[in-house]
């Protein structure tokens, strides 16, 4: 571990201790440095990279201070890393493998906890993937934020951003879906169809069971078509998945 790493690690000692609580300001660099035993250099460098790493933020003219430390903050890297990923279609079928395993649970547990305007906000976007069913862009655009609707009733910020992340990878290969699959539209309306009609009646099990047909019949396709052609055409940019 390099010098940096361990200055690192006694700053984040301090913030999981409490002594420097979410929103709380570091003390100026000399006394910070002072505090750890620490170089100046080395201070400065660990707060850098835990700035990079939204644990900091650094204001200038005011100081550094401790984030929220929100999984929605600490996590949101992961879709940008994710996306690095783009040119490795082995990388793409381990994120679908991830999703299938983490998705259909989330479904379950949103059963269990949707309310009433979190199961109307579900199917708001599933009529709106009816009405766009001729629009790949805009299905793929209302199926994403179909999903994170889903997720997001479980209450579970880090799920939720965890999926998100890792969805984000998967949205150009279901766009690519919809131009080359002319019955994908009308197969992708009636699995989710399928989780909305288990989410509406609470039932955790038809829930996940839903989900889990879903994101498979999703990851069997996309193995099949990298099988013969080894690579993804670039989609149009728009906004991840969930």
């Amino acid at each position: 571990m390099s010098l940096t790493d361990k200055a690192i690690d006694q700053i984040r000692a301090l913030i999981r201790s409490g002594a420097l609580p979410p929103g709380s300001k570091l003390p100026p660099e000399p006394e910070l440095a002072a505090q750890l035993g620490l170089s100046r250099n080395l201070a400065r460098e660990a707060v850098k990279a835990l700035a990079v790493a939204r644990v900091l933020e650094v204001r200038r003219g005011d100081g550094t201070y401790v984030t929220s430390l929100q999984p929605s903050l600490l996590l949101e890297g992961l879709g940008g890393a994710v996306d690095l990923l783009q040119s490795d279609p082995g990388a793409l079928l381990d994120l679908m493998e991830v999703r299938r395993l983490l998705e259909p649970v989330a479904t379950a547990l949103a059963a269990t906890r949707i309310s009433d305007e979190e199961l109307a906000e579900v199917k708001r976007h599933l009529d709106a993937m009816r009405e766009a069913r001729d629009d790949v862009e805009q299905l793929n655009a209302h199926d994403a934020a179909f999903h994170r609707a889903v997720v997001a009733a479980t209450g579970n910020e880090t799920l939720l951003t965890l999926l998100e992340g890792v969805s984000g990878r998967t949205l150009r290969a279901r766009i690519w879906r919809g131009l080359v699959d002319a019955r994908a539209a009308g197969r992708t309306l009636a699995e989710h169809e399928a989780i909305f009609d288990a989410l509406a009646g609470r039932d955790a099990a038809l829930s996940q069971a839903a989900a889990l047909l879903h994101v498979s019949n999703t990851e069997h396709w996309l193995r099949e078509h990298l099988q013969s052609t080894e690579s993804l055409p670039e989609a149009p940019p728009t906004a991840n998945s969930a």
